[in-house]
């Protein structure tokens, strides 16, 4: 097995903003393995606030290369379970080697991941469109140039209701918020009842990641459902939502691939959670990832590819919401410019 990556730094569409920060561009790693003449591809966008820059997930995999060649490759869970030992603290780039197993995987099986997993795409939530925070009047004109079904609203700031008033003036799509654990437990409880008459379908980590306490009274208190998103990382993680959180987010960069993410789903549906998977504004090559697993999910945010100014990957078509995926092997993308690798 041979591996090679590139990095990539893809700028927004416009500038990118949520409780946390603002950023003009999304640097990523994408990975490349081939076995047995098939090649594979996977990608791990850095996000600031998780301390693991591209920088960081290069100098792991070259750090550890002869390693990561070397396995007797058959199947990718037992890859990932090899690549999880080997990198037990840089779960993302994990993550971008388990999705490249798993699209060349797909290739040496001559199929498609979904219909290797005996998953009907037909039966998937259409993708919300994500509206970083903005002035008021931004926020409308983003939203009115891209008409869609389901937007996910990016809030944590003194205007939160002024900006969903304003919003939904211009729109009956269904709206859902993301406060990036952005409000208090007071906040919180002041601004759940008006969203909820605002016809908001959810809201997405309202809280601090770390505040179970204040969750548990959220919990038992809030008019919307509450979907776990920093709180629920890792796979050990899902039994903590349950009686804080109604439902999970999963990113799969944070839980470390695909493998982890279909046993975290198996777990959240056992223990009565809803389950969504989200972007971390990965290109064409990591949603792919994302678009194969949704006939398994309640809810889908994978807009990456529409909210940056370039790609280097195609594969995917969105259409007003719902996706379609190539019936090509493996994740189904094809990457623009193969001989960029290193």
């Amino acid at each position: 097995m041979k591996v090679a990556y590139q990095s990539i730094n893809l700028p927004f569409k416009y500038p990118f903003t949520i409780s946390k920060g603002t950023k003009t561009h999304q640097p990523s790693l994408i990975v490349q393995l081939e076995n047995r003449g098939m090649v594979g591809y996977g990608e791990a966008p850095a996000i600031t606030y998780y301390n693991i820059p591209v920088e960081k997930m290069v100098a792991d995999l070259v750090a550890k290369k002869q390693f990561v060649e070397k396995f007797a490759f058959t199947d990718p869970e037992r890859y990932w379970h090899y690549l999880h030992h080997l990198y037990p603290q840089n779960n993302f780039l994990v993550c971008a080697l388990d999705i490249a197993a798993w699209d060349m995987y797909g290739k040496i099986r001559n199929q498609p991941l979904y219909k290797l997993w005996g998953l009907d795409i037909q039966n998937a939530p259409a993708t919300d469109y994500t509206i970083g925070i903005d002035t008021i009047d931004k926020m409308v004109a983003k939203m009115q140039e891209k008409p869609w079904p389901v937007y996910k609203i990016k809030l944590g700031t003194d205007q939160d209701i002024e900006i969903v008033t304003a919003l939904r003036k211009h729109t009956d799509a269904i709206l859902r918020v993301d406060a990036n654990a952005a409000w208090t437990v007071t906040e919180a409880l002041e601004k759940l009842p008006a969203l909820k008459d605002l016809g908001v379908e959810f809201v997405e980590q309202p809280l601090a990641k770390d505040d179970w306490e204040g969750m548990k009274r959220l919990y038992s208190e809030s008019p919307l459902p509450l979907i776990a998103d920093e709180s629920c990382v890792l796979e050990s993680d899902v039994q903590k939502c349950q009686g804080h959180f109604h439902g999970i987010n999963i990113k799969l960069t944070k839980c470390s691939g695909i493998t982890p993410a279909r046993r975290m789903i198996t777990q959240a549906r056992e223990l009565g959670l809803k389950v969504m998977v989200g972007s971390m504004n990965e290109s064409t090559v990591g949603s792919a990832a994302i678009a194969h697993l949704t006939p398994l999910l309640d809810y889908v945010d994978m807009d990456g590819p529409l909210l940056l100014a370039d790609d280097i990957a195609t594969g995917l078509q969105f259409d007003n919401g719902n996706v379609t995926v190539s019936e090509t092997p493996g994740v189904g993308i094809t990457v623009t410019d193969p001989s960029t690798f290193q």
